[in-house]
């Protein structure tokens, strides 16, 4: 009736046993779609259809318990381990087992008795005890019943399915709480101590609904559904159930299997990438059913692997469809594995009718216990997980530290490096006819072009030699105050991401997007490049436009500060690239369209303000330069500063560059290149070369490199350094580590499919910015791949954020009858944020003050700055000139988030 044996399928492996059957049962099974329980060194299945055997895995040895009639349709183990339960159910009776008790009663010589805790509920196509095994969740047919696991009696109901209902499961954090899916395409949310439903989702999917884990780590829902559609939704109070991720599981298998044949890992020992990509002409392609979801150790057999990744501390799952077994992780989607039946022919099923698997790896290996679709078979399968990595991709293993990359620089200069070839190439000096400072006297030629004392006609005019200063003890007391303020200075890292609305500013009359916005490193000025050839450049408050540089002839595509906050570049639509003065509206250096075959993409300061990176077309440049901003009357025309090319890099395989990223805030050899052939390049710019290359980033060209930089008022692990983020339109953000080469975590949420939104990283490397086609910033955290929060408020689609990189600013605001204030409370003190209205001309605004029904009306004048550069308020007309005898509270500002729209600033508080 049975055969029992133990054989090992190697499929090519070189390392050990990928595959090994344990167990290969023949025999009689029920007909319908059954549940299989593994767990607990245990496997347990029914034999000859109504008879339950117990598997022992340490002992080899079954345990068979009769009590049913009807063919076994589920089964499932308990969550505790003393004392054991087994539940099995068939259409006539549901039956809890323990375990412990019936070895007992085997061994004396009698007959193992179970309790009946329901009797006759019809077809049950799935159970599931409660955490605590007080309970059991029996789902047959529509309802779901709660029972009662030490007597019979059915504690609740549970009516809503209009279909069969698949799978349940208890929420381990939140007290009497139950999810079900059904073959109505939906899932459900029960209490169920109050037979209440909490929550409904609409249809997720035109296949049913087959498998459901729940994730307590990250308090998510995974369901599948019989396409091998996968869905992940957020249980997190006040996220209300939204989707976190949608995984197309045949997309993904397919791009794992190109990704593994392409590295020559997978070509002489993975047959799936194979026959799944060289698919014979005429054959048909069939569905992939989700039979089951459950967690996956998987970083736990490298564990005495050395140096492992920031990566291998993410969560894994298995995924067990009727070809074979996936391993996806949580944090970035992606396939880690893939175990394809087919592949080893030792096994005696190719394709599995119902699934089950240990939860917990023992010694690195896994059991599966799967049924045979088209026979009566029943194997359990022994998974070496370690082993079945290596035969995919070798190059996941960790690695040391000396042959990864690393963005900070950990060796000196090389000789041949064009950094150093850079250094050392001999700029032009500034000119010696440079006009000196005040009360100084020039030598000038005069006689047979020998320099003479000067006759003293060019003297400079007397002046007077001293003049008191009264207030010197004052001036100097507030200087030191401000230096000692801005040394204090120090951005939070346990700070709260900036969800409040703080004011809006309109840069322009007509609405023009603004494509590019650059904060200066001290947090004090912000660049902005409009579509109209011009650069803004604001104070941190918005308050004021400093200069308005004009010179271009097409929008702006980038801008950067130099890390002494001194010079501004930009890149324009017009093929040239200038250097401006933070001082003056005159550019300091003009490369022109002669430099230039096609339009300057990117521009920015490298290697602390030593040399100028850009990219054009597809490749970038490394200029070196020197600015010269000295005026000579006689040579107005002529450009004192001059600029050189190092050397070009060109990128493999692209046609254009559409992002480039270095840090400038510290030394650091790596240059990160994305192409339009939707590659990611990193170059090292100490050996002059290229050094790895990521095809296949994401499904588009990537349109922006965002890496942690930190900024010059926090620090963090220099590890933290070597993230960095990209995004391309449709597919999301991705987050990388430089070290693996590989996307640790994709965050998804937001709407960027018809404009290309920019995204920021906050100074402390704790959250994320992200523009949205929805006129909404959202905001991630770099732990969580679901958004954080929502900003909406905006008229237009946000297409850029950033960060203030400085330290929290302290504000001081009148009480609420000053100004309207949405006010929080935090740690027993009240925080007012300032709402401010931009019109033109003057408007009255009424300031009401909450909780008391009070009314004041303020007279507010607003100024502009330029004609066409919009209206702005006066800081001072907040309080200055009320007069009113309230105490001032100050707003503690920890983060300020910019988001902009098509002309308009926002900025965002904690």
């Amino acid at each position: 009736m049975e055969s029992a044996g133990a054989c090992c399928a190697s499929g090519g492996s070189r390392d050990a046993a990928v595959v090994c059957e344990k167990l290969l049962l023949k025999g009689k099974l029920p007909e319908p779609f059954f549940q299989l329980a593994c767990g607990h060194h245990r496997c347990a299945y029914p034999v000859h259809r109504n008879v339950l055997c117990v598997w022992n895995i340490a002992t080899a040895q079954p345990l068979y318990l009769s009590g049913h009639h009807n063919s076994i349709s589920a089964l499932s183990f308990g969550s505790k381990i003393d004392p054991l339960l087994v539940c099995s159910a068939s259409h006539e009776h549901v039956i809890v087992w323990n375990l412990d008790e019936c070895t007992q009663k085997v061994q004396e010589g009698f007959t193992p008795r179970g309790i009946v805790i329901g009797t006759l509920l019809g077809t049950v196509l799935h159970i599931r005890f409660s955490p605590d095994d007080q309970q059991v969740a029996v789902c047959a047919g529509n309802q779901i019943y709660m029972l009662s696991a030490k007597e019979e009696a059915i504690l609740a109901k549970l009516d809503g399915h209009v279909a069969p209902v698949t799978a349940a499961e208890f929420c381990t954090w939140e007290k009497s709480m139950l999810i079900s899916v059904s073959e109505d395409r939906t899932f459900k949310v029960w209490d169920y101590s109050t037979n209440q439903l909490i929550y409904q989702s609409g249809i997720i999917t035109a296949c049913p609904l087959l498998s459901l884990l729940i994730d307590e780590e990250n308090k998510q829902i995974i369901t599948g559904c019989a396409e091998g559609q996968l869905w992940i939704f957020s249980l997190i109070s006040g996220h209300n159930y939204r989707c976190v991720a949608h995984i197309d599981l045949k997309k993904e298998q397919e791009k794992f299997c190109n990704k593994v044949w392409k590295s020559g890992e997978g070509q002489n020992n993975s047959k799936l990438c194979k026959t799944d990509n060289m698919r014979p002409e005429g054959s048909v392609e069939t569905s992939l059913p989700i039979l089951l979801i459950e967690h996956c150790d998987f970083f736990v057999c490298f564990h005495d692997e050395e140096n492992t990744y920031s990566s291998q501390n993410t969560s894994c799952f298995w995924i067990g469809t009727s070809t074979g077994l996936l391993i996806i992780n949580l944090a970035n989607f992606e396939l880690e594995t893939t175990l394809s039946y087919r592949d080893y022919s030792d096994l005696s099923i190719q394709i599995a009718r119902s699934c089950a698997l240990m939860r917990k790896a023992a010694n690195g290996k896994v059991l599966c216990l799967i049924t045979s679709m088209f026979e009566d078979m029943i194997a359990v399968l022994e998974v070496n997980l370690a082993a079945l990595v290596r035969t995919q991709h070798n190059d996941f293993l960790p690695r040391g530290n000396e042959k990864s990359l690393s963005v900070i620089a950990r060796c000196t200069l090389l000789a041949s490096s064009p950094l150093c070839k850079g250094l050392e190439r001999n700029m032009k000096k500034p000119s010696s006819k440079t006009l000196g400072g005040k009360n100084t006297v020039k030598d000038k030629p005069l006689v047979f072009h020998n320099k003479i004392k000067s006759s003293g006609y060019s003297a400079a005019p007397r002046m007077t030699m001293f003049s008191p200063n009264a207030n010197l003890k004052k001036q100097k007391a507030s200087k030191w105050k401000a230096s000692c303020e801005c040394e204090n200075k120090e951005y939070p890292l346990k700070s709260c991401p900036p969800i409040r609305y703080e004011k809006e500013v309109s840069v322009t009359c007509k609405p023009t997007p603004i494509f590019c916005v650059e904060y200066s490193g001290d947090g004090e000025l912000l660049a902005c490049g409009q579509a109209d050839s011009t650069v803004l450049i604001f104070n941190s408050n918005l308050t004021d436009v400093r200069h308005v540089l004009s010179g271009h002839d097409g929008a702006l595509n980038s801008v950067g500060w130099s890390h002494d906050r001194k010079w501004l570049v930009s890149a324009s639509e017009d093929r040239t690239l200038r250097v401006w003065s933070a001082c003056n509206k005159k550019p300091a250096l003009i490369l022109g369209k002669e430099k230039f075959h096609k339009p300057v993409r990117f521009a920015q300061f490298y290697f602390m303000d030593t040399f100028i990176l850009l990219c054009c077309g597809a490749e970038f440049h490394l200029l070196s330069f020197h600015l010269d901003t000295t005026n000579d009357d006689l040579k107005r025309y002529k450009q004192r500063s001059v600029c050189k090319l190092v050397e070009k890099f060109p990128m493999t395989s692209t046609m254009e560059i559409t992002s480039l990223s270095a840090v400038n805030e510290f030394y650091s050899y790596i240059v990160l290149a994305a192409g339009s052939n939707r590659a990611l390049e990193v170059f090292d710019l100490n050996a002059g070369c290229s050094t790895a290359v990521i095809r296949e980033a994401h499904v588009r060209s990537v349109h922006q490199i965002c890496q942690n930089k930190g900024s010059s008022f926090s620090t963090q692990q220099p590890e933290a350094y070597n993230l960095f983020l990209t995004t391309a339109a449709g597919d999301g953000i991705k987050l990388w580590d430089l070290r693996t080469l590989r996307c640790e975590r994709r965050f998804e949420g937001h709407s960027s499919r018809c404009y290309p939104c920019g995204i920021a990283v906050s100074p402390c490397g704790r959250f994320i910015a992200s523009g949205s086609d929805d006129k909404c910033a959202y905001i991630y955290e770099m732990r969580s791949s679901t958004f954080l929060c929502k900003l909406g408020r905006h008229t237009e689609s946000v297409i850029n954020v950033c960060f203030n990189p400085s330290s929290p600013q302290v504000y001081s605001f009148c009480s609420w009858q000053d100004i309207e204030c949405n006010t929080s409370q935090e740690n027993g003190a009240v925080k007012d944020k300032p709402h401010f209205i931009n019109c033109q001309g003057k408007q009255m605004e009424k300031v009401r003050e909450r909780g008391k029904g009070r009314r004041r009306t303020a007279e507010r004048q607003q100024f502009s700055t330029q004609d066409q550069q919009g209206w702005i308020l006066k800081p001072e007309a907040h309080h200055s000139h009320l007069g009113w005898q309230t105490p001032i509270v100050p707003t503690l500002i920890l983060a300020n988030l910019w988001s902009f729209g098509h002309g308009t600033l926002r900025i965002m508080t904690c």
